[in-house]
């Protein structure tokens, strides 16, 4: 959901009114009572949630019908992937649409409380690290017993992002013995900070700007593999977290790695959902092969709805206060994080990118103005924070791989869809 009851009275104290689909949020065990009780106004179908709606937010992007049914010049916030929904943007554009797209949001410590994918990134990782557990025909924990001692297990975490980090600190919490790889130098500190091994390679590190890993090259991933087969081939699990917003997913475990696994073994695939890390994964299925199991891991905040909902409504929260002021919606156009996250205004597509694809120019970028005397920049958002190896992926800062991502200071995904 993309707006929780908690959030609904948050917003209702800033003038803005919560309208919801009936049963929207059932699925992740907020009711309409809960919703009535915040304040929030209780519709039964999502035409009349969405008649009259200044703005609409969601999960996940809109399909063409739902697009239809939107009223003109509305703006709508999600996580749209917009030059993989190219098709969904036009349509938008057509309706006059203002359009935001979360997973354009900037990488600013501004910007650190609307991070709604650091946010799913930690349920993601935790999501995993549970879901290894539960397929690996072992104990995680070592166990010394009259019987015998049980070693702990073996677990290989691909990727020091904020899913990687989380799904490290899971296993550790599960009694596991964790070793990670990143191809990025400033995650081996916070790799070995959650009591990890970090796997050093002696390939050239891969940092890119903002905190993210750059992407390699075919040679680079090949050299990757190679030395990555021995580590694998020693795990009793594998847990691999790269994904490239938009774009197909690198290949990090190639079918020859897979043979070379031992019997019971379990690799947990993130980016099943974009392409698959596992050249042997199938979204949303698990494949045995050789005895080995590759979870293809789809949408894992779904799986933890209640969680993942509240965290994402607060990201919308946050960023709703830059778009409304006294209950009104008047967006700062020079914000950088509006501009940043803005696809379509007022029917006009803006990202560059976007309107590449879909064979438009955008209008030129205003020039910025110069900074007044003694101004400091805003400074990117913990650049040591590791992105999962492969490219820019699993962003974030990982702040505090614990129990939450990001330092959101006021209370708050992934259902397919929302009712605000």
């Amino acid at each position: 959901m993309a707006i929780v009851p908690e959030v609904a009275t948050r917003l209702a104290r800033t003038g803005v009114d919560v309208v919801v689909e009936s049963g929207a949020g059932v699925a992740a065990r907020f009711s309409d009572d809960a919703y009535r009780e915040a304040g929030a106004e209780v519709v039964p179908d999502a035409a009349a949630a969405l008649a009259g709606a200044a703005v609409v937010a969601r999960v996940q992007p809109p399909t063409l019908d739902e697009v239809a049914a939107l009223p003109a010049g509305v703006s709508v916030i999600s996580f749209l992937q917009p030059v993989a929904s190219a098709d969904v943007v036009r349509a938008l554009a057509d309706k006059g649409a203002t359009v935001y797209s979360l997973d354009l949001l900037p990488r600013i410590s501004r910007a650190q409380s609307m991070d709604a994918l650091s946010s799913q990134a930690t349920v993601a990782g935790y999501r995993a690290g549970l879901s290894a557990a539960e397929h690996l025909a072992k104990f995680f924990p070592m166990f010394m017993t009259a019987a015998g001692t049980v070693p702990p297990a073996k677990v290989l975490v691909m990727g020091a992002g904020v899913a990687g980090l989380q799904a490290i600190a899971t296993a550790r919490r599960l009694g596991a013995v964790v070793r990670a790889y990143d191809v990025r130098a400033a995650a081996k500190e916070e790799v070995q900070s959650l009591g990890a091994k970090f796997v050093e390679l002696g390939l050239e590190t891969q940092d890119g700007a903002g905190g993210y890993a750059k992407e390699q090259s075919a040679e680079y991933l090949a050299k990757q593999q190679e030395l990555l087969a021995a580590e694998v081939a020693a795990s009793d699990v594998v847990i691999t977290t790269a994904q490239i917003p938009g774009r197909k997913a690198p290949v990090l475990v190639t079918a020859a790695m897979v043979e070379g696994m031992s019997e019971g073994a379990v690799i947990v695939d993130m980016a099943a959902d974009s392409g698959g890390n596992c050249e042997l994964s199938v979204a949303g299925e698990d494949v045995v092969v050789n005895g080995v199991t590759v979870v293809g891991l789809t949408n894992p905040p779904s799986s933890m709805p209640t969680h993942a909902s509240f965290l994402y409504a607060r990201n919308i929260a946050n960023f709703l206060g830059l778009l409304v002021t006294d209950g009104e919606l008047s967006p700062d156009v020079d914000d950088e994080i509006v501009a940043g996250t803005c696809v379509v205004r007022d029917g006009t597509v803006l990202h560059a990118a976007t309107a590449e694809a879909l064979g438009i120019t955008p209008p030129p970028a205003p020039t910025p103005a110069p900074a007044a005397a003694g101004a400091v920049a805003d400074a990117p958002a913990d650049p040591g924070a590791a992105a999962d190896p492969g490219a820019a992926a699993d962003p974030g800062p990982a702040a505090d791989p614990g129990p939450a991502a990001g330092p959101d200071p006021d209370p708050s995904t992934e259902s397919k869809e929302t009712g605000a």
